[in-house]
């Protein structure tokens, strides 16, 4: 954490949504109000029901989540989070320290565990991970597509391509945006 560029790491975070779901009602607003300084939209919610309700509507970049909570506990929420959506990023806020509940978290595939109490060092770190998580998950879904084409049509791509001296890839999207609009 040593050079970490807080007004980057914020730029770069106001990009995403949070969704918070913690039952104690204090922590729930303390950490709502701290990640609103960081994310564009944080949704609060007060259960695991409510949260799994809310989930697909919101579509939060990320989910910080409670083990500990009346009802349905954070790991069974994530269990089927993750059910819904397999690469959904969510991160335990816990004061327990509880190595079983911890285990099972992690089983469940959890991609990250903070320990409460929560300092700005600890988010920071915690934020700069988010990122660099969920820019790889962004890297992975914007892979450069290879398509094949008919001979024919793959000479006249060709030559638009080098009549603009643009990519191949170029001409192809143009010519396929054209189609759809």
């Amino acid at each position: 954490m040593a050079n970490v560029d807080l007004v980057q790491l914020t730029q770069q975070t106001k990009k995403l949504t949070a969704m918070v779901v913690e039952d104690e009602k204090v922590t729930n607003e303390l950490l709502s109000s701290t990640f609103k300084n960081f994310f564009s939209d944080v949704h609060s919610c007060f259960s695991g029901d409510e949260a799994l309700e809310s989930f697909n509507r919101i579509k939060p970049d990320v989910i910080f989540v409670d083990i500990i909570m009346s009802g349905m506990d954070g790991i069974e929420l994530s269990r089927r989070i993750r059910e819904i959506s397999p690469s959904q990023i969510i991160v335990v806020i816990s004061a327990s320290n509880d190595i079983e509940k911890i285990s099972e978290s992690i089983d469940v595939g959890v991609n990250s565990f903070i320990q409460k109490p929560i300092d700005t060092k600890k988010i920071i770190e915690l934020l700069t991970g988010v990122v660099a998580m969920i820019t790889k998950k962004k890297k992975i879904e914007t892979k450069t597509f290879s398509i094949s084409l008919p001979l024919d049509l793959y000479e006249i791509v060709n030559e638009n391509a080098k009549a603009e001296s643009i990519s191949k890839n170029a001409v192809i999207i143009r010519a396929l945006r054209s189609f759809y609009e």
